[in-house]
């Protein structure tokens, strides 16, 4: 449930509050109430509440003041409701600047707050749910910035970034850890601490959703990590009942290493975990002494323009040249498998930029093909590769009219929030990097209606509001939602409501007597 905090300086008018309104209706519980502006400020700080309805004439400090100190003062402030008089109706339109999203009048209508309620509670919803899309965006650009470093970049604003994202100085001691199979992500992300509780920097998955510790060594004996990494095979191979293989890497320096850090991992597991499944690793206990020619990762280049375009006709062809070529060079199996991950890392990345979720769609392609380090030869190794091409090809292109779908959404969310100031489809089209006329399409498509009717629409029905509820001039009321023109808000209102402004602001007079 959402919480309401209630400040008015009456008290029978917090109990009508309280008992009157239906708040679980509309997700809400009033968690308290406040007579004076001190109590309210002390009471927001300490149960957070999400809403704070108050009325601005309230003891010691008023309601905009109140307002003021809980923006500056609370990490996250809540939303606010202003109460008024009639009188206090211009002083209570500065409150709009504020993070308040609404004003009432008293007396306080009920159709007029239930209509707010259900408003509000949606809208901190969304924010909740934005809130954690955000969290989650951040968590896959921290994974996107050591994937990048892992896979060579080494631009030196992405070292930076990856430094102070994983809170570590640019020539710190590392050391990496490479965990399979993909499921132990899940156990492990709310567990690291018990591991490795003061030398943790970061933590990724590759494109084969096996995750990966970044850990800060300078101050981690052998002994220490040796206990540590032991216990999290252990405990991860017990909770999963299957093998689990720990690789760990060599000491090296710097965020520039990840990429050399990575490799060593990689190495240990192709070498290691295909033979042997489950243990732990070390990459200092063993070498491997053979030279790999590598895939020029160029050699991939057309088949991801192939996918990229969303045509799986010409994916099959591509692929079999790409292996004819590898098959006349005389390229390793090892080799070609080093590319084919890179290549999956790739694909993974420009998932994960449109939005989308990779664990899925890889664990589906291993379920059908294999894991990548099992493919001996080229024959499987080639059909691995179309399919993961074809895959990502279909959702690639779901995800492209997903993403139209939700830009139309916040479109919409934008006109309903501005629609008083002045708005024209070309400058949103601009705005939210769309063609003006698609845009048009999109907006009736979703809407039933056109751009303009949209808003007209959305003005006439803040029009009737403040016609119902103040004795604001028509000319003012047609101004306050966004008509420029008097005359003009005046036809498009008897077009949309049947009679004109000034007849609907007199039956309504004549209904409140």
């Amino acid at each position: 449930m959402l919480k309401v905090l209630i400040v008015d300086d009456e008290p029978w008018v917090l109990e009508g509050l309280r008992t009157m309104v239906d708040w679980e209706r509309f997700g809400f519980e009033v968690c308290g109430e406040a007579l004076n502006g001190p109590d309210a400020l002390r009471m927001a700080e300490r149960l957070k509440p999400d809403l704070v309805l108050t009325d601005i004439h309230i003891p010691v400090f008023n309601g905009l003041e109140l307002i003021t100190r809980l923006n500056q003062s609370m990490v996250k402030p809540p939303r606010f409701v202003i109460l008024s008089g009639y009188d206090d109706f211009q002083y209570a339109r500065t409150a709009l600047r504020q993070r308040v999203d609404q004003y009432l009048l008293k007396p306080i209508d009920d159709e007029e707050i239930e209509a707010l309620l259900s408003r509000i509670s949606l809208m901190i919803h969304n924010e909740i749910a934005s809130n954690l899309e955000r969290q989650k965006k951040q968590a896959m650009i921290v994974g996107n910035l050591i994937n990048r470093l892992i896979q060579g970049e080494d631009d030196e604003d992405i070292q930076l970034m990856a430094a102070n994202l994983m809170n570590i100085p640019t020539d710190a001691e590392l050391l990496g850890i490479l965990i399979d199979p993909p499921s132990a992500a899940a156990l492990l992300q709310q567990h690291l601490k018990d591991y490795f509780p003061c030398e943790l920097a970061g933590c990724f998955q590759d494109s084969a959703d096996r995750f990966g510790l970044i850990l800060q060594s300078a101050f981690l004996s052998r002994d220490s990590l040796t206990a540590g990494v032991n216990r999290l095979q252990q405990d991860l191979a017990e909770q999963l009942q299957e093998p689990v293989a720990v690789m760990v890497s060599e000491r090296m320096s710097g965020a520039l290493s990840l990429k050399d850090i990575y490799l060593q991992t990689l190495e240990m597991w192709k070498l290691k975990y295909r033979r042997e499944k489950g243990g732990v690793f070390f990459n200092s206990d063993f070498r491997n002494s053979s030279k790999e020619l590598s895939i020029d990762q160029e050699t991939f280049t057309e088949l991801l323009e192939k996918v990229k375009a969303g045509d799986i006709q010409a994916i099959e062809p591509c692929v079999r040249d790409i292996f004819m070529f590898y098959t006349q060079h005389l390229f390793s199996v090892e080799a070609v498998q080093a590319g084919i991950a890179h290549l999956e890392m790739t694909l993974c990345r420009l998932i994960t930029e449109r939005n989308g979720e990779t664990a899925g769609m890889m664990n589906q392609h291993h379920e059908e093909f294999g894991n990548l380090g099992e493919l001996g030869d080229y024959f499987r190794l080639g059909s691995y590769v179309s399919g993961l091409c074809r895959r990502a090809a279909v959702y690639l292109a779901e995800l492209q009219e997903a993403n139209e779908g939700n830009t139309i959404y916040n479109v919409i969310q934008y006109v309903d929030l501005e629609f008083r100031n002045k708005l024209q489809l070309q400058e949103l089209a601009r705005q939210f990097h769309m063609n003006s006329a698609y845009l048009g399409q999109v907006f009736r498509k979703e809407t039933g209606r056109s751009f303009c009717e949209y808003l007209n629409h959305k003005r006439i029905e803040a029009a009737k509001g403040l016609l119902k509820r103040t004795e604001l001039k028509i000319s003012d009321v047609a101004a306050q939602v966004g008509f420029s023109n008097t005359d003009y808000f005046i036809d498009k209102f008897k077009r949309i409501v049947g009679v004109l402004p000034s007849v609907y602001k007199n039956s309504n007079n004549c209904k409140q007597r």
